[in-house]
């Protein structure tokens, strides 16, 4: 989880952190993508997969959306999910060039198994010209294989996207989603639900006071969740919210 724009107390152990789940992700708007995830999910925990029940359509899924909107949760989700079957899964960015040459090498022997495996993809929008070559002959093979799935986000729709034209067709081929983002409750629901996962009880007045003094963007907030469960432990206090001020004040 990214922490950087976090005041530098922020810096805490978070290996207790849950993993990124369905199960951990308050819909919102977002209830047709997340449901068509979900029975993807269970099609995986069948004993055998038929090749006839995974057409394109049903493996190849793209979403969009503004930062903080869920879109790498998801991503992660789905990674956590293939894991959890012991799917072969590899997860993909603009940032690690090495790991998309590793699955190229792969494919080939990835389309020819008879059991599922998982790609993700991040930051689309951010491929630069090497990469978005790799990605075109990425979907070329998991479109001719029966058994590769492939889920990519970004921060446009395909047809907006900066990218070569012959790219952006092949993105909207599968299914295509907005992720959106959450509205104030919809927030606080999340971040109680959050809160509930790591065992950890706020105050009733901590979370709409979070709202309207700190970041209103998910991912900060989800990290002060983090921070915040690190610091009770760590002081053995209650969150409240003279402890949610002590924490945030300068140092």
């Amino acid at each position: 989880m990214n922490t950087s724009s976090l005041p530098r107390q922020f810096a805490l152990d978070l290996s207790h952190t849950p993993k990124s789940s369905l199960e951990n992700y308050l819909p919102g708007k977002d209830f047709a993508l997340v449901s068509a995830l979900q029975s993807l999910c269970k099609s995986w925990n069948q004993a055998a997969t038929s090749p006839s029940n995974n057409p394109l359509n049903h493996r190849w899924i793209y979403w969009w959306g503004p930062e903080g909107s869920g879109r790498t949760h998801l991503l992660e989700a789905m990674t956590n999910a293939a894991e959890q079957i012991g799917a072969e899964n590899f997860s993909l960015n603009p940032n690690e060039p090495v790991s998309w040459v590793h699955l190229e090498e792969q494919m080939s022997a990835l389309a020819d198994k008879g059991t599922p495996s998982v790609i993700t993809v991040d930051d689309v929008d951010r491929l630069d010209d090497r990469l978005v070559g790799a990605l075109f002959r990425i979907l070329n093979i998991v479109q001719a294989s029966k058994n590769i799935h492939i889920f990519m986000a970004g921060k446009a729709a395909p047809a907006n996207l900066e990218l070569r034209e012959d790219l952006r067709t092949r993105l909207g081929w599968g299914l295509v989603f907005q992720t959106q983002l959450l509205d104030d409750d919809e927030k606080i629901q999340a971040l109680e639900q959050a809160a509930r996962a790591r065992g950890l009880v706020l105050s009733p007045d901590v979370l709409p006071w979070l709202l309207n003094r700190f970041y209103r963007d998910m991912p900060n907030l989800m990290a002060l969740i983090d921070a915040l469960d690190a610091y009770s432990l760590e002081t053995k206090r209650a969150v409240t919210l003279p402890l949610v001020r002590e924490l945030l004040q300068p140092k």
